[in-house]
Protein backbone atom coordinates (compact mmCIF):
# COMPACT_ATOMS: atom_id res chain seq x y z
CA UNK A 1 0.00 0.00 0.00
CA UNK A 2 1.42 3.39 -1.04
CA UNK A 3 1.85 5.36 2.19
CA UNK A 4 1.40 8.86 0.77
CA UNK A 5 -1.59 7.97 -1.43
CA UNK A 6 -3.35 6.10 1.40
CA UNK A 7 -2.81 9.07 3.74
CA UNK A 8 -4.26 11.49 1.19
CA UNK A 9 -7.34 9.35 0.60
CA UNK A 10 -7.98 8.90 4.33
CA UNK A 11 -7.64 12.64 4.89
CA UNK A 12 -9.95 13.63 2.03
CA UNK A 13 -12.63 11.09 3.03
CA UNK A 14 -12.49 12.32 6.64
CA UNK A 15 -12.86 15.98 5.64
CA UNK A 16 -15.88 15.35 3.43
CA UNK A 17 -17.71 13.09 5.91
CA UNK A 18 -16.95 15.27 8.93
CA UNK A 19 -18.23 18.42 7.24
CA UNK A 20 -21.56 16.68 6.60
CA UNK A 21 -21.78 15.45 10.19
CA UNK A 22 -20.83 18.89 11.53
CA UNK A 23 -23.75 20.53 9.72
CA UNK A 24 -26.19 17.85 10.94
CA UNK A 25 -25.11 17.97 14.60
CA UNK A 26 -24.77 21.76 14.73
CA UNK A 27 -28.30 22.08 13.39
CA UNK A 28 -29.56 19.66 16.03
CA UNK A 29 -27.61 21.50 18.74
CA UNK A 30 -29.01 24.89 17.74
CA UNK A 31 -32.59 23.61 17.53
CA UNK A 32 -32.41 21.94 20.97
CA UNK A 33 -30.11 24.50 22.58
CA UNK A 34 -27.84 21.69 23.78
CA UNK A 35 -24.26 22.55 24.70
CA UNK A 36 -23.32 18.86 24.52
CA UNK A 37 -24.65 18.48 20.97
CA UNK A 38 -23.11 21.77 19.87
CA UNK A 39 -19.77 20.81 21.44
CA UNK A 40 -20.03 17.44 19.74
CA UNK A 41 -20.59 19.24 16.42
CA UNK A 42 -17.48 21.36 16.85
CA UNK A 43 -15.58 18.26 17.90
CA UNK A 44 -16.58 16.78 14.55
CA UNK A 45 -15.44 19.92 12.74
CA UNK A 46 -12.11 19.64 14.52
CA UNK A 47 -11.81 16.21 12.89
CA UNK A 48 -11.84 18.00 9.54
CA UNK A 49 -9.06 20.30 10.74
CA UNK A 50 -7.00 17.36 11.94
CA UNK A 51 -7.57 15.53 8.65
CA UNK A 52 -6.30 18.57 6.76
CA UNK A 53 -3.23 18.48 9.00
CA UNK A 54 -2.83 14.78 8.12
CA UNK A 55 -2.91 15.59 4.39
CA UNK A 56 -0.27 18.31 4.83
CA UNK A 57 1.83 16.04 7.07
CA UNK A 58 1.75 13.20 4.53
CA UNK A 59 2.74 15.62 1.77
CA UNK A 60 5.72 16.97 3.70
CA UNK A 61 6.88 13.62 5.09
CA UNK A 62 6.88 12.00 1.64
CA UNK A 63 9.55 14.39 0.35
CA UNK A 64 12.81 12.66 -0.51
CA UNK A 65 16.02 13.29 1.49
CA UNK A 66 18.00 16.35 0.46
CA UNK A 67 21.28 18.00 1.41
CA UNK A 68 19.78 19.79 4.44
CA UNK A 69 17.76 16.74 5.55
CA UNK A 70 19.80 13.63 4.68
CA UNK A 71 17.53 11.37 6.76
CA UNK A 72 14.38 12.47 4.95
CA UNK A 73 11.29 14.31 6.17
CA UNK A 74 9.39 11.42 7.75
CA UNK A 75 9.16 13.04 11.18
CA UNK A 76 6.72 15.58 9.81
CA UNK A 77 4.17 12.87 10.66
CA UNK A 78 4.96 13.32 14.36
CA UNK A 79 4.78 17.09 14.05
CA UNK A 80 1.38 16.75 12.37
CA UNK A 81 0.22 14.45 15.17
CA UNK A 82 1.30 17.02 17.79
CA UNK A 83 -0.69 19.71 15.96
CA UNK A 84 -3.75 17.45 16.08
CA UNK A 85 -3.18 16.93 19.81
CA UNK A 86 -2.99 20.70 20.33
CA UNK A 87 -6.27 21.21 18.44
CA UNK A 88 -7.93 18.57 20.61
CA UNK A 89 -6.64 20.17 23.81
CA UNK A 90 -7.93 23.64 22.88
CA UNK A 91 -11.38 22.26 22.01
CA UNK A 92 -11.49 20.17 25.19
CA UNK A 93 -10.73 23.22 27.31
CA UNK A 94 -13.54 25.16 25.62
CA UNK A 95 -16.04 22.37 26.32
CA UNK A 96 -15.00 22.18 29.96
CA UNK A 97 -15.36 25.93 30.45
CA UNK A 98 -18.79 26.12 28.77
CA UNK A 99 -20.04 23.12 30.75
CA UNK A 100 -19.01 24.74 34.03
CA UNK A 101 -20.79 27.97 33.11
CA UNK A 102 -24.00 26.12 32.22
CA UNK A 103 -23.85 23.98 35.37
CA UNK A 104 -23.33 27.07 37.53
CA UNK A 105 -26.35 28.71 35.94
CA UNK A 106 -28.47 25.55 36.40
CA UNK A 107 -29.44 25.57 32.72
CA UNK A 108 -31.30 22.53 31.38
CA UNK A 109 -31.88 21.25 27.83
CA UNK A 110 -34.84 19.55 26.15
CA UNK A 111 -33.91 16.99 23.48
CA UNK A 112 -36.12 15.60 20.72
CA UNK A 113 -36.19 13.09 17.85
CA UNK A 114 -33.82 15.27 15.79
CA UNK A 115 -31.14 15.05 18.48
CA UNK A 116 -31.49 11.27 18.70
CA UNK A 117 -31.28 10.76 14.92
CA UNK A 118 -28.30 13.09 14.55
CA UNK A 119 -26.44 11.43 17.42
CA UNK A 120 -27.02 7.85 16.25
CA UNK A 121 -25.99 8.78 12.70
CA UNK A 122 -22.81 10.34 14.06
CA UNK A 123 -21.94 7.25 16.11
CA UNK A 124 -22.32 4.84 13.19
CA UNK A 125 -20.37 7.02 10.73
CA UNK A 126 -17.58 7.89 13.16
CA UNK A 127 -17.02 4.27 14.18
CA UNK A 128 -16.67 3.38 10.50
CA UNK A 129 -14.25 6.28 9.92
CA UNK A 130 -12.12 5.38 12.94
CA UNK A 131 -11.80 1.76 11.83
CA UNK A 132 -10.85 2.93 8.34
CA UNK A 133 -8.18 5.30 9.71
CA UNK A 134 -6.75 2.64 12.04
CA UNK A 135 -6.61 0.18 9.14
CA UNK A 136 -4.69 2.66 6.98
CA UNK A 137 -2.47 3.55 9.95
CA UNK A 138 -1.58 -0.12 10.55
CA UNK A 139 -0.87 -0.78 6.89
CA UNK A 140 1.31 2.31 6.42
CA UNK A 141 2.58 2.80 10.00
CA UNK A 142 1.56 6.46 9.73
CA UNK A 143 1.31 8.02 13.20
CA UNK A 144 -0.68 11.04 11.96
CA UNK A 145 -3.31 8.79 10.38
CA UNK A 146 -3.51 6.76 13.60
CA UNK A 147 -3.99 10.05 15.48
CA UNK A 148 -6.83 10.90 13.12
CA UNK A 149 -8.34 7.51 13.96
CA UNK A 150 -8.18 8.34 17.66
CA UNK A 151 -9.92 11.60 16.92
CA UNK A 152 -12.73 9.79 15.08
CA UNK A 153 -13.04 7.29 17.93
CA UNK A 154 -13.19 9.99 20.59
CA UNK A 155 -15.92 11.73 18.58
CA UNK A 156 -17.90 8.48 18.36
CA UNK A 157 -17.52 7.92 22.12
CA UNK A 158 -18.61 11.47 22.89
CA UNK A 159 -21.70 10.92 20.75
CA UNK A 160 -22.45 7.73 22.70
CA UNK A 161 -22.26 9.73 25.93
CA UNK A 162 -24.58 12.36 24.46
CA UNK A 163 -27.06 9.68 23.36
CA UNK A 164 -27.15 8.19 26.84
CA UNK A 165 -27.67 11.63 28.30
CA UNK A 166 -30.56 12.39 25.96
CA UNK A 167 -32.64 9.63 27.54
CA UNK A 168 -32.02 11.02 31.04
CA UNK A 169 -32.42 14.72 30.21
CA UNK A 170 -35.98 14.99 31.57
CA UNK A 171 -34.98 13.47 34.89
CA UNK A 172 -31.73 15.37 35.51
CA UNK A 173 -31.52 19.09 34.67
CA UNK A 174 -27.72 19.05 34.85
CA UNK A 175 -27.17 16.20 32.37
CA UNK A 176 -26.21 18.43 29.42
CA UNK A 177 -23.49 20.34 31.25
CA UNK A 178 -22.11 17.16 32.81
CA UNK A 179 -22.01 15.50 29.39
CA UNK A 180 -20.03 18.44 28.05
CA UNK A 181 -17.49 18.01 30.85
CA UNK A 182 -17.24 14.26 30.22
CA UNK A 183 -16.60 14.85 26.51
CA UNK A 184 -13.83 17.30 27.37
CA UNK A 185 -12.14 14.74 29.63
CA UNK A 186 -12.30 12.17 26.83
CA UNK A 187 -10.70 14.68 24.49
CA UNK A 188 -7.92 15.43 26.96
CA UNK A 189 -7.18 11.70 27.21
CA UNK A 190 -7.04 11.37 23.41
CA UNK A 191 -4.68 14.37 23.37
CA UNK A 192 -2.40 12.62 25.87
CA UNK A 193 -2.31 9.38 23.87
CA UNK A 194 -1.57 11.11 20.57
CA UNK A 195 1.09 13.43 21.99
CA UNK A 196 2.78 10.66 23.97
CA UNK A 197 3.34 8.45 20.91
CA UNK A 198 4.56 11.33 18.74
CA UNK A 199 6.91 12.72 21.40
CA UNK A 200 8.38 9.29 22.17
CA UNK A 201 9.38 8.86 18.52
CA UNK A 202 10.76 12.40 18.25
CA UNK A 203 12.82 12.01 21.42
CA UNK A 204 14.08 8.59 20.37
CA UNK A 205 13.25 5.11 21.58
CA UNK A 206 15.37 2.10 22.31
CA UNK A 207 15.02 -0.86 19.93
CA UNK A 208 12.29 -3.31 20.84
CA UNK A 209 13.41 -6.49 22.67
CA UNK A 210 11.94 -8.49 19.76
CA UNK A 211 14.16 -6.72 17.21
CA UNK A 212 17.27 -7.15 19.35
CA UNK A 213 16.47 -10.83 19.88
CA UNK A 214 15.99 -11.45 16.14
CA UNK A 215 19.24 -9.69 15.19
CA UNK A 216 21.19 -11.47 17.92
CA UNK A 217 19.77 -14.84 16.82
CA UNK A 218 20.68 -14.10 13.19
CA UNK A 219 24.27 -13.19 14.13
CA UNK A 220 24.65 -16.20 16.45
CA UNK A 221 23.39 -18.55 13.75
CA UNK A 222 25.88 -17.14 11.24
CA UNK A 223 28.96 -16.60 13.39
CA UNK A 224 28.44 -18.46 16.64
CA UNK A 225 28.32 -16.93 20.10
CA UNK A 226 31.67 -15.17 20.11
CA UNK A 227 30.66 -11.90 18.43
CA UNK A 228 28.40 -10.69 21.27
CA UNK A 229 26.28 -7.90 19.75
CA UNK A 230 25.41 -5.21 22.30
CA UNK A 231 24.91 -1.47 22.91
CA UNK A 232 21.94 -1.19 20.49
CA UNK A 233 20.54 2.19 19.47
CA UNK A 234 17.87 2.95 16.88
CA UNK A 235 16.99 6.22 15.18
CA UNK A 236 13.49 6.27 13.71
CA UNK A 237 13.09 8.66 10.77
CA UNK A 238 9.74 7.07 9.79
CA UNK A 239 10.64 6.74 6.10
CA UNK A 240 13.60 4.65 7.22
CA UNK A 241 15.40 3.56 10.39
CA UNK A 242 19.06 3.71 11.39
CA UNK A 243 20.37 1.03 13.77
CA UNK A 244 23.78 1.16 15.47
CA UNK A 245 25.32 -1.46 17.74
CA UNK A 246 28.67 -2.93 18.78
CA UNK A 247 30.16 -6.38 18.22
CA UNK A 248 33.18 -8.00 19.87
CA UNK A 249 35.73 -9.78 17.68
CA UNK A 250 38.88 -11.76 18.34
CA UNK A 251 41.89 -9.48 18.81
CA UNK A 252 43.88 -11.50 16.27
CA UNK A 253 41.52 -10.70 13.37
CA UNK A 254 42.81 -8.29 10.74
CA UNK A 255 41.07 -4.98 10.08
CA UNK A 256 39.98 -6.29 6.69
CA UNK A 257 38.42 -9.44 8.19
CA UNK A 258 36.64 -7.48 10.90
CA UNK A 259 35.35 -4.99 8.35
CA UNK A 260 34.00 -7.82 6.18
CA UNK A 261 32.11 -9.36 9.12
CA UNK A 262 30.59 -6.00 10.07
CA UNK A 263 29.60 -5.23 6.47
CA UNK A 264 28.03 -8.68 6.01
CA UNK A 265 25.97 -8.18 9.18
CA UNK A 266 24.85 -4.72 8.02
CA UNK A 267 23.78 -6.12 4.63
CA UNK A 268 21.86 -8.99 6.22
CA UNK A 269 19.99 -6.62 8.55
CA UNK A 270 19.10 -4.41 5.59
CA UNK A 271 17.81 -7.38 3.61
CA UNK A 272 15.88 -9.03 6.47
CA UNK A 273 14.52 -6.02 8.36
CA UNK A 274 14.77 -3.08 5.95
CA UNK A 275 16.92 -1.17 8.46
CA UNK A 276 20.17 0.67 7.71
CA UNK A 277 22.68 -0.64 10.26
CA UNK A 278 26.09 0.61 11.34
CA UNK A 279 28.21 -1.90 13.26
CA UNK A 280 31.03 -0.76 15.56
CA UNK A 281 33.86 -3.25 16.16
CA UNK A 282 35.51 -3.82 19.55
CA UNK A 283 38.26 -6.21 20.75
CA UNK A 284 36.80 -9.31 22.37
CA UNK A 285 38.03 -8.52 25.88
CA UNK A 286 37.36 -4.78 25.82
CA UNK A 287 34.93 -3.60 28.50
CA UNK A 288 32.79 -0.63 27.46
CA UNK A 289 31.62 1.70 30.25
CA UNK A 290 28.02 1.44 29.05
CA UNK A 291 28.00 -2.34 28.52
Amino acid sequence: MDKAKAGYIEGVVSVMVNMGLFVLKLWAGIVTGSIALTADAWHTLSDSLSSIVVIIGVKLSSKKPDREHPFGHGRWEQIAALIIAFILAVIAWGFMKDSFIRFSGKESTQFGILAIVATITSIVVKVALSQYAFYIGRKTNNVAVKADGWHHRSDALSSVVVLIGIFFAKKFWWIDSVLGAIISVMLFYATYQIAKEAINILLGEKPSPELIEKITAMITKEYGGTIQPHHFHIHNYISHQELTFHIKLENSLSIESGHKIATDIENKISGLFGIDATVHIEPLYYDHDSD
